[in-house]
């Protein structure tokens, strides 16, 4: 008798709460969202699958005529046009942060879900922003 594999259920990647608050298009939603879950990005190439701290390279858009580097999100890794790199990975928001810090003065800004259904485009700096939010109790 054969058993069954038992293993761990896929990756979703995707985040729902992105999804919905882009197809709204707000803002403080979006906000929420970053802060609450992951964000699809996509890689230039993949981290070693057998060391969990190494996410990957993080692909950035270069606009050829102006120099200007655009980092693409997404809600869905569906919603990743097919021309971009086929590697994704779920970026959890304090990485998100410390990505955004980091490169800060070369990203000039930051695209959700590009190729929609539900597009918004943001600067750095309000991202940051959203990211950094605390809410009191």
């Amino acid at each position: 008798m054969a058993g069954k594999k038992r293993g761990k259920p896929p990756v979703e990647f995707r985040n729902a709460q992105l999804a919905d608050a882009l197809q709204t298009q707000d803002m403080a939603a979006v906000a929420f969202a970053l802060r609450h879950g992951p964000t699809i990005v996509p890689l230039m190439k993949p981290g070693q699958r057998d060391n969990p701290l190494d996410v990957g390279e993080v692909w950035t858009f270069r606009d050829p005529n102006t120099g200007q580097v655009a980092l693409l999100l997404f809600s869905d890794a569906a919603n990743k046009p097919a021309t971009l790199p086929p590697a994704v990975a779920l970026m959890p928001p304090a990485s998100l942060m410390t990505f955004l810090e980091v490169h800060r003065d070369e990203i000039t800004t930051v695209f959700f879900d590009l190729a929609g259904p539900h597009p918004m485009q943001a600067s750095p700096v309000d991202v940051l922003a959203a990211l950094e939010v605390r809410v009191e109790d």
